[in-house]
């Protein structure tokens, strides 16, 4: 089965990326994603949950740019993985105007928050950082459409834990989606906090 459905762009960046057919789990994940649900993506290394990201998130912001304010908030646990993404989706934006900004702890923050402030669609950043940044009053969250944990099992630390829920405190409407190997009894703790009406889906 191929892949079908998608913003022709996205089509476009599969068949130069030689992405021929969805994985079980991203044929199971996607429709459920584009329309609109909170969900908890379950799947092992290796079964795609990273494309759904990229194919999800550049399906909601219709592959354009538009505002100063990110619209689409990722959470990843260190730098290393934060550039891994950041690479990850300008594989599919290249020639493309949408604009991407990873945030971790080891760069300047003045220049962070005035990076930022300058306008990003897409921003993937670590909880630390984001939490800095937050506090300071330097993210726009208005205009925020996915909030999303990739590799979601580093949530379940304490500190981590309470500054991810701080986020959607700030979020008037937006969909969120965990992404995680395994779903903890902790992970499930965030149905209590922004998982409302979440689906499970595990592959």
């Amino acid at each position: 089965m191929s892949f079908k459905k998608l913003n022709p762009q996205i089509l476009e960046a599969l068949e130069n990326n030689n992405f021929e057919a969805p994985t079980p789990l991203q044929k199971k994940i996607l429709p459920i994603i584009k329309g609109g649900a909170n969900v908890f993506c379950i799947g092992k290394k290796g079964s795609g949950k990273t494309t759904a990201i990229i194919i999800s998130v550049l399906q909601k912001l219709k592959c354009k740019p538009e505002g100063d304010a990110p619209r689409a908030l990722i959470l990843v646990e260190t730098k290393a993985e934060a550039l891994k993404l950041k690479e990850a989706f300008e594989a599919f934006i290249k020639l493309r105007e949408l604009r991407i900004y990873a945030a971790y702890d080891e760069q300047t923050l003045e220049q962070q928050r005035e990076e930022i402030y300058y306008g990003q669609d897409i921003l993937i950043a670590t909880p630390k950082r984001l939490n800095k940044l937050y506090l300071m009053n330097s993210l726009d969250l208005s205009q925020l459409k996915m909030y999303i944990l990739e590799d979601a099992e580093f949530a379940e630390k304490g500190l981590y834990f309470a500054a991810i829920n701080r986020i959607p405190e700030s979020i008037d409407r937006c969909q969120y989606l965990i992404f995680a190997e395994n779903l903890s009894p902790k992970l499930k703790r965030f149905e209590n906090t922004f998982m409302f009406r979440s689906q499970i889906v595990k592959v």
